[in-house]
């Protein structure tokens, strides 16, 4: 998988939010076992630096935790995890219709585009 960065955004905070996708969307599941600083910062392409700085984020969240000699893990509190879903769904929701009133387009027609997806 190739991962692209904006170079306006830290990319600590851009590998944050990939992060954050991953374990709302199940990548990761709630109590597993993550892999290595050095794993992730291969498959991104990032200096480890950059990526323990993300997975600190993360932990500083309660959304990883750390086991002493053993590794990184997600947390094991999936109600935590649905809300921080439902938050990044509500703002992915909130942008939407943000765009659509830009072009003139009310929250009824807004829908109507929404329920015309397959």
């Amino acid at each position: 998988m190739e991962f692209t960065f904006e170079n306006n955004i830290p990319i600590y905070i851009q590998l944050l939010d990939y992060m954050k996708i991953y374990l709302i969307s199940g990548v990761f599941k709630a109590g597993e076992k993550l892999p290595s600083v050095r794993e992730f910062a291969t498959t991104f392409k990032v200096n480890p630096n950059t990526m323990q700085k993300a997975l600190a984020e993360l932990e500083s969240m309660n959304l990883i935790y750390t086991e002493r000699t053993n590794g990184k893990y997600v947390t094991k509190d999936e109600k935590l995890i649905e809300k921080l879903k439902d938050e990044y769904a509500m703002t992915l929701t909130k942008s939407y219709f943000q765009g659509m009133k830009r072009i003139g387009l009310g929250k009824a027609d807004s829908i109507k585009y929404l329920e015309r997806i397959n």
